[in-house]
């Protein structure tokens, strides 16, 4: 039988045991390159930690909140798909792939995500905000109400995403035109 952990605060692990961790507080853990695969999180949250490079096959990650963490190089599209649903603030992303997930409303708040790729993910009405999207990937992404107004650094090609109601700021346009090489001065 697996571990059912509930209600605890967790403070500079290294290591997580295999099971359910539900309304549990994580803090200052160090889980990179961690084996969290079948995990199950259930409105958890994360604080400082460092789960770069884990591996979250089938892990399942159920409103779960993670707060000024590091998470570089995530494969966010082997996690469980049931119920998945969190929130972003103050995150490092890079490198990471959220590769044709269902990602309805979620929030990115001031959140590094250099190189990290959207293709085929669902994003309607998902929040990027003061996010930096440096070389960022949105192929065939639905996009549609999503807020990208105060986000920077994205290139998003209108021809190959769906961008329906998508919401840019002024400054923003020219992350949409970046293919056609054009000048845009204030």
């Amino acid at each position: 039988m697996k571990d059912y952990t509930e209600n605890r605060n967790i403070e500079n692990s290294n290591h997580l045991n295999s099971g359910t961790y539900e309304n549990c507080i994580f803090n200052n853990c160090n889980l990179s390159e961690s084996n969290l695969s079948q995990i199950k999180f259930i409105d958890c949250v994360f604080n400082s930690c460092n789960l770069s490079m884990a591996n979250i096959t089938n892990t399942a990650f159920q409103d779960v909140k993670f707060n000024e963490c590091k998470m570089l190089g995530l494969k966010f599209e082997t996690c469980n798909n049931f119920g998945l649903s969190f929130t972003f603030n103050h995150c490092s992303l890079n490198h990471s792939s959220f590769f044709k997930l269902e990602l309805r409303k979620t929030i990115f708040n001031h959140c590094l995500l250099f190189e990290t790729d959207f293709s085929e993910a669902n994003l309607t009405e998902s929040i990027f905000n003061a996010c930096d999207l440096n070389n960022a990937l949105f192929y065939h992404s639905i996009l549609i109400k999503s807020d990208f107004r105060t986000a920077f650094n994205f290139a998003i090609d209108p021809e190959k995403n769906k961008i329906n109601k998508a919401k840019f700021s002024l400054d923003g346009l020219s992350g949409l035109l970046l293919k056609y090489n054009i000048d845009i001065e204030p």
